[in-house]
């Protein structure tokens, strides 16, 4: 850098010699570099620099030209915007050592740009955009340490992105690299871009797969469109041998061997197709006349089993079991399947079904129970609802069956910390019953609001900040855990669930698909991630609170859910966390989040709007008032404005970093 300072500075003395000492002793340093520039331009239709005149002593007054306030004649900013300047940036521009702005864009500028650009220190925005500049960025671009904006779109830039761009410390408005010829990968580098600058990538040569790291994961599909070798997330190109759940381990299935076979079973060598069709078709009629004989036998008992199971199940200490029927009691039903789904579930099925069980929480989903076993840790029990949608074929069995199978071990390959485990399933015609870790604590809400298991102790500042830091994890790891971009559709502070760590578990993923699975096929059909945008609106209350405004519209209900609605819902659960409110507890008759937003927009005390347990806590302020503010982004009206869960995970583990 120093090297080409020196060049330039040995280029401006040329052209003092060219112009004369009178030059020298009238127009400054920064006007002289200006006059290389002038000289380096071969055409200008629009007479752009008739006003650069050599007898000036200063070049303030220059067409396109501003100066550093207080005199001096120090050049501040070069704007010559759509004059069709050809020529080239000659490397004297470096000794414009106050420049602030260096805009040439819509011009016919060809040739490199000079390296010696790199050299202005106090250069905040260069946007070279639609000329015909060529070769590499320079290498030591990320020495300019105050660009916070760079636009060299639309031009014939080529070789490798540099990835001491992502280093640039003020980067914060535009980097717009787009439609140059620029080749290889996208440096991981690039996800530390913060998440605030607006990226382009468009238009080029780029290859491979798009890293998943930092703000890269928040960027939208059109900021790497027209890179025809670019795959992975967010474009819609699977990368060549990308597995279908690369990052989530298979489900074990070697607890249920039938289930296996129908499923996870290679195929055989081929033989003779007539054979196994003949055999095909006698089988399915078999087992169609088995099993039309057996619901019209099982439908007709259906309502008095369940009557007797109500009554007889109870016992003294007001617990009651799982076990229905004599014929599942047995473990005879036909059709039922019940699967472990790790090594470390060891209950048999006749066990979960005999032991007591306690309600611990209720809704239209279901009924949840914690069932004691005669040894072993107790265990969550959730004995799902679902309503019979009339069809008793036994290809609708089947099918509805297959279908359970195939979301619960989806279920179940979701391994993470801070997502609630699923140990095993069991499935019958009428009774499906999902098994987890019992966890003792009770929820996120309950600790806030108050319940059977909350503690008289409010939660200090920081178990809140802690167990909110989980729940953004948990919910990460689903979106991001496999390319199915998993939702979860119902976020509510009830579904944070606290182990005795007080360590935060996301429960009730994946219910509302399990139950679609199960139901009628526009139903299934309607659901086509896991979640919907219904469940949180089926609670009705305070339940709707968390529900983003684009699924409030009409129609909205029957919208799938959506990764951005479980972000405004996260958002909510965070206002709860730090206000102690209900999210219909905002004042005014407003929502918690409405009326959080107003509170800021009019700049009212802090103290008027935190959970008043927490004032007490001085040193939590400005951990606090971060939380408040990355609540208030998640909760943005406008879905696009949302961050992606990624990127709140992470601003809420900066918090206490």
């Amino acid at each position: 850098m120093a090297a080409a300072a020196r060049a330039a500075a040995v280029a401006v003395a040329v052209v003092v010699v060219v112009l004369g000492v009178e030059v020298a002793a009238a127009l400054n340093t920064d006007g002289l570099a200006l006059l290389a520039l002038k000289f380096a331009v071969s055409e200008d239709p629009n007479g752009a620099l008739s006003t650069w005149r050599d007898a000036d002593n200063d070049p303030c007054g220059w067409s396109g030209v501003t100066c550093v306030d207080g005199g001096g004649g120090r050049v501040a900013g070069v704007e010559l915007a759509n004059f069709s300047l050809a020529g080239y940036l000659p490397s004297e521009l470096s000794l414009l050592s106050e420049l602030v702005t260096l805009s040439l864009p819509y011009n016919q500028l060809a040739g490199q740009i000079p390296v010696a650009i790199t050299a202005l220190q106090k250069l905040a925005a260069l946007d070279l955009a639609h000329n015909l500049l060529s070769g590499q960025v320079p290498a030591g671009i990320g020495r300019l340490v105050s660009l916070s904006r760079l636009d060299l779109s639309s031009n014939q830039l080529n070789g490798s992105l540099p990835p001491a761009i992502a280093g640039l410390p003020r980067l914060s408005g535009v980097l717009n690299l787009s439609y140059n010829h620029f080749t290889g990968g996208i440096p991981p580098e690039f996800g530390g871009i913060p998440v605030a600058v607006s990226l382009d990538l468009r238009g080029n040569d780029l290859a491979g797969e798009i890293p998943q790291v930092g703000s890269l994961v928040n960027q939208g599909p059109t900021a790497f469109d027209d890179n025809p070798r670019l795959c992975g997330f967010p474009l819609k190109v699977e990368c060549a041998g990308e597995k279908e759940d690369p990052r989530i381990p298979e489900a074990n299935g070697g607890m249920n061997p039938g289930a296996a076979a129908a499923v996870g079973r290679p195929p055989r060598r081929r033989s003779s197709p007539t054979v196994p069709v003949l055999a095909a078709i006698v089988v399915v009629a078999i087992v169609a006349g088995v099993i039309l004989q057996w619901q019209c036998r099982r439908r007709c008992a259906a309502a008095t089993a369940r009557d007797e199971e109500k009554e007889s199940a109870k016992d003294k200490s007001g617990a009651v079991t799982l076990a229905g029927s004599e014929e599942r009691r047995s473990g005879g039903e036909e059709g039922e399947v019940f699967v472990a789904v790790d090594d470390g579930f060891g209950m048999e099925l006749e066990e979960l079904l005999r032991a007591s069980a306690f309600v611990v929480g209720k809704s239209r989903g279901g009924i949840v129970y914690r069932v004691v076993p005669g040894h072993g840790p107790a265990v969550a029990v959730r004995r799902l609802s679902e309503p019979d949608d009339g069809d008793g074929g036994s290809d609708s069995g089947w099918r509805r069956r297959r279908a359970f199978e195939t979301e619960a071990a989806a279920i179940g390959r979701a391994r993470h910390p801070n997502v609630a485990r699923l140990r095993a399933y069991y499935y019958a015609p009428d009774e499906k019953l999902l098994i987890y870790d019992y966890l003792s604590n009770g929820s996120l809400h309950s600790a806030l609001h108050g319940g059977p298991t909350a503690s008289p102790t409010p939660l200090p500042w920081s178990m809140r900040l802690s167990i909110v830091q989980g729940a953004a994890r948990g919910l990460a790891y689903l979106h991001e855990c496999s390319p199915r971009r998993y939702v979860h559709g119902c976020i509510k502070s009830s579904k944070i669930l606290l182990d005795d760590e007080l360590r935060a578990h996301v429960s009730g993923f994946g219910l509302a698909r399990l139950v679609a699975g199960g139901a009628h096929k526009a139903a299934a059909a309607q659901s086509k991630k896991l979640g919907g945008a219904a469940c949180a609106l089926r609670g009705g209350g305070g339940a709707l609170a968390y529900v983003a405004p684009e699924l409030r519209t009409p129609g909205g209900a029957a919208a799938a859910a959506t990764q951005k609605g479980d972000v405004f819902a996260l958002g909510v659960v965070l206002l709860e966390a730090v206000t102690g409110r209900e999210p219909t507890e905002g004042e005014g008759g407003l929502e918690l989040e409405a009326w959080v937003r107003r509170a800021f927009k009019e700049e009212r005390p802090l103290s008027e709007v935190v959970d008043p347990t927490l004032l007490g806590e001085v040193h939590a302020k400005k951990q606090v008032l971060a939380v408040f503010h990355v609540a208030l982004g998640c909760t943005e009206p406008d879905a696009e404005l949302r961050p992606r869960m990624r990127a709140v995970a992470e601003s809420l583990d900066r918090i206490n970093a």
